[in-house]
């Protein structure tokens, strides 16, 4: 018993002696954590290399774009042929996807041979090959008559410029072996955004940014990229890490100098360097009693397979025994127990080493994505990660280490090229047939020039029929004069109130307007708000509301004793039968206070005032908004004689001629007409132009039928027909996975700052995602595109066809005034012209094309609607004493 236990503390003893010597002689081949972080980091910028535009050509590590632009999302279906290439033979197989819960993914598959001529012929007799071998295939599952979508494995480096060059136009995709792991993976994982196989050879891809890969062009969305990682290394940036047994290697090697990570990780040359290493050994009586065979010395005697079976723990000493005595150097158990260490030490680096590229790619991940904490899925293949012992546990093990703030799942691919392969074309078949019906969708959208100039005729018509006696009563657009017959001249002077009323916000404005070389406007006001009961409530509720809000306002400036002059800006259709007399035509804008419509409102107001019996006011003007952000902007700049809004809501204004307003008396001067123009199309003027998603609007809003040119183009709307095509792209399956959720079936909430926000062109699709997932979307970086896409597509609609109208206004203006070139400027205001990051420079770009006769300058208004309603005011009081002189 004491001699058995003596001689297993000999054998442990011996063991850990002869363990140390060969821990020792490896030494260079044990990484420690640092030097993999440090090997990491080199990889990383290796990959940045092979993504710059300046750096590539001359990058180790390619980064080739593959044009896969998708991992499966689930909702692919269909039948696909998959060509798997690589090596002495070839796969041809069937792939029915399917959304069948229990068998997904069905394959059918034949194996052909690739005779060694055609191996090492030409490129035309192996592709003839493959053509007859796939006609065969094809007549057997009796498929010869279908185009089905074909996907093809080439898993040799390829530099890809599209999915589909230089075969049939139904060869959908070109897949590299790696990214058909990802891809078979992703079809079960949807998080899976990387692959790597660890085989025979090594490599691996991941979805990288588009907006950093400058070898493709566009920044939206994600691509993937096949690293070609078996050439890191090959510009020396490895040399302090390779071993002279590597370089031995290299050396013997059919392309010595390339591929040197490969060389270092992969299973072909594992073997290889177990042997140089035992060979070594051996020579230095370190093994074998310094026995050297013939077989010893010979290449391929010892294969990766052969290390795998002797890293195994219970039957390896046993396997390396046989296999050392195969090669006639009578190992002893001592040897056999070397030996064992050996291979594992050649085959944790080769783990280590792979852990440390992946923890790059893995790394580079987290950096793109902005998170805190990595969750993603890597897809594996390759026989040395599947058959080897020990290899799979090492490499998840060092990756946890090696980037520690990530939850890494591995996934093993099953069959993986192949099955791939046809993902791949599932993917881009989907992709193909979801862009092009979404595009057909879109295109309703897109306006020609000859559609805008129709519309900028119509609107001209419609014009013409608003400004005539006889067709007046019926016209859309209602040409409601305003009895402001001029703009500001530079003498008005004096203190006025101002009332804006025009929204669910109330604002009551003490404007003091001073003439003279020293010409100054200085305003205070208050903001008060009208709770929405008021705003569905009585007549005398809303004016009796006002009305104690301007005393407020009053006692609030110590005021309540002077009679001041007022303007009322109110802004909703009236029909004026003088400057201080407005008929309410309509309400729009969610009020629908009672007995007020076909009143004058400056009565109702008057009345109010009487009720309270606190103070006076001389009500001299109702303005429009409209009407006051031309006369703002003309006090600045004498050449503005026509206004525009284009924010919640959508309306002009210009200087009419007299003698064209024949529902005004007179026939000298000049008169400014209030167009109310978001009626235009009332009469189904515009229905061509009109999408199912504008009917969509415009049924579920409060004035169905009513104000249609408004709702394809003012900020109120717009949000809304981005929200109706989002719910149609969904139900099709194109979006959020075909899942609508509660968010998006409420209506209003997709506001018009968050169209301008997605639409800036400084968000990085990551921001697009975060205000979707504000908004209660989940969405992935190809919904974010789409997203985009959809909302400029609306927006860019909107600014032209406001364009086309504004078009129509200016070339009257100069026919009018019977010249063949108009200067002239545009008062704008509005939050959709303001803050929206494209609506400006559209619809300028749209008013010169379409009235190229016309010089137009836009001028931003400040505060049309309090300055304007005081500066009309003033040039009415003007207007007054000029009328009363006369007399």
């Amino acid at each position: 018993m004491i001699a058995a236990q003596l001689l297993a503390y000999y054998f442990t003893e011996l063991k850990d002696d002869q363990l140390k010597k060969i821990d020792k002689y490896l030494y260079s081949m044990r990484f420690s954590d640092e030097t993999l972080k440090d090997i990491m980091n080199r990889f990383r910028r290796e990959m940045e290399n092979g993504l710059g535009h300046d750096t590539n050509p001359t990058a180790t590590v390619k980064m080739l774009p593959t044009f896969v632009r998708s991992i499966p999302d689930g909702s692919e279906k269909g039948d696909f042929i998959a060509l798997d290439l690589g090596g002495s033979n070839f796969r041809i197989l069937r792939v029915k996807v399917t959304h069948d819960k229990k068998q997904p993914v069905q394959m059918e598959s034949q194996v052909y041979e690739t005779p060694d001529d055609i191996t090492h012929g030409s490129g035309t007799q192996l592709f003839a090959h493959v053509a007859d071998c796939l006609g065969d295939f094809m007549e057997k599952q009796k498929i010869k008559d279908k185009k089905l979508p074909v996907g093809f494995t080439f898993s040799f480096p390829c530099a890809q410029t599209k999915l589909d060059e230089d075969y049939e136009a139904d060869i959908m995709a070109v897949v590299n072996d790696t990214v058909g792991t990802m891809m078979t993976c992703g079809f079960d994982d949807q998080r899976c955004e990387v692959g790597i196989i660890i085989g025979t050879g090594t490599n691996a891809c991941y979805m990288e940014e588009l907006r950093h890969i400058d070898l493709v062009e566009g920044d939206e969305g994600r691509m993937c990229i096949n690293t070609e990682w078996g050439a890191f290394g090959d510009d020396g940036s490895l040399e302090d890490i390779r071993t002279e047994f590597d370089r031995e290697i290299d050396r013997g090697s059919l392309n010595p100098g390339k591929q040197l990570f490969e060389k270092m990780a992969s299973g072909m040359y594992m073997g290889e360097l177990v042997r140089l290493i035992l060979v070594k050994m051996a020579k230095e009586g370190l093994l074998f009693e310094g026995r050297i065979t013939p077989e010893l010395l010979t290449k391929g005697k010892i294969e990766t397979k052969h290390v795998s079976a002797i890293e195994k723990t219970k039957e390896g000493l046993k396997k390396c025994m046989e296999i050392l005595t195969r090669l006639g150097v009578e190992p002893s158990d001592e040897d056999c127990l070397a030996v064992q260490h050996v291979c594992t030490i050649v085959s944790f680096r080769s783990a280590n080493l792979i852990s440390a590229t992946l923890g790059g790619i893995l790394s580079r991940l987290k950096e793109n994505k902005g998170v805190v904490r990595l969750r993603t899925t890597v897809g594996i293949d390759g026989s040395l990660y599947k058959m080897h012992p020990q290899y799979a546990r090492r490499l998840h093990k060092t990756v946890r280490r090696l980037v520690p703030d990530s939850d890494v799942r591995f996934l093993l691919s099953e069959s993986g090229s192949a099955k791939g392969a046809a993902m791949v074309t599932a993917v881009a078949y989907r992709l193909t047939e979801q862009a092009r019906q979404i595009q057909e969708t879109l295109a309703e959208f897109r306006l020609s020039k000859s559609q805008l100039l129709e519309v900028k005729k119509r609107m001209r018509m419609e014009i013409e029929r608003g400004l005539k006696k006889d067709s007046h009563k019926e016209a859309a657009v209602k040409m409601l004069p305003t009895f402001v017959r001029s703009t500001p001249d530079g003498s008005e002077n004096g203190d006025f109130l101002a009332l804006d009323l025009g929204g669910t916000n109330f604002r009551v404005l003490l404007v003091k307007i001073r003439s003279g070389k020293r010409r100054s406007v200085e305003m205070h006001n208050k903001i008060y708000a009208i709770p929405i009961e008021v705003m569905q409530g009585t007549g005398d509720e809303l004016f009796d509301h006002i009305v104690h809000c301007i005393s407020d306002f009053l006692d609030y400036m110590g005021m309540k004793s002077a009679r001041l002059p007022l303007g009322f800006t109110f802004s909703f259709p009236c029909h004026q039968t003088s400057l201080d007399a407005g008929i309410l035509v309509t309400w729009t804008k969610g009020f629908k206070a009672t007995d007020c419509e076909g009143e004058d409102v400056v009565e109702l107001l008057r009345e109010a005032i009487k009720r309270k019996e606190e103070f006076e006011l001389d009500v001299v003007a109702i303005v429009n908004d409209t009407v006051g952000t031309m006369m703002t902007c003309a006090y600045e700049e004498p050449s503005c004689e026509v206004g525009l809004i284009a924010g919640t809501g959508s309306n002009a204004c210009y200087m009419e001629e007299m003698r064209n307003i024949e529902i005004v008396e007179g026939n000298e001067g000049r008169m400014c007409v209030n167009m109310e123009w978001g009626a235009f199309g009332d009469n189904g003027c515009l229905d061509d132009i009109r999408t199912q998603y504008d009917q969509a609007v415009d049924e579920n809003s409060l004035n169905e039928g009513k104000q249609r040119y408004e709702k394809m183009c003012s900020g109120m709307y717009l949000g809304e027909i981005v929200r109706q095509i989002l719910i149609d792209l969904t139900k099709r399956g194109f979006l959020f996975r075909g899942q609508i959720s509660e968010t998006l079936k409420t209506r209003g909430i997709f506001e018009t700052k968050f169209l301008s926000q997605i639409e800036s062109d400084r968000l990085a699709l990551l921001q697009v995602r975060a205000i979707l997932q504000q908004l209660g979307l989940d969405s992935t970086c190809d919904d974010s595109i789409i997203v985009k896409e959809v909302c400029g597509t609306v927006s860019r609609r909107a600014a032209q066809i406001c364009g086309a109208g504004m078009a129509a206004v200016v070339d009257k203006i100069r026919e009018n005034r019977g010249l063949d070139h108009l200067d002239i400027t545009v008062g704008v205001d509005g939050t959709l012209y303001k803050l929206h990051p494209h609506f400006s420079r559209i619809f300028h770009q749209t008013v010169k094309e379409l009235a190229p006769k016309c010089d137009v300058n836009f001028l931003l208004s400040e505060d049309g609607s309090g300055k304007g309603a005081a500066l009309i005011t003033a040039v009415g009081c003007r207007q007054r004493e000029m009328e009363a002189q006369q007399h």
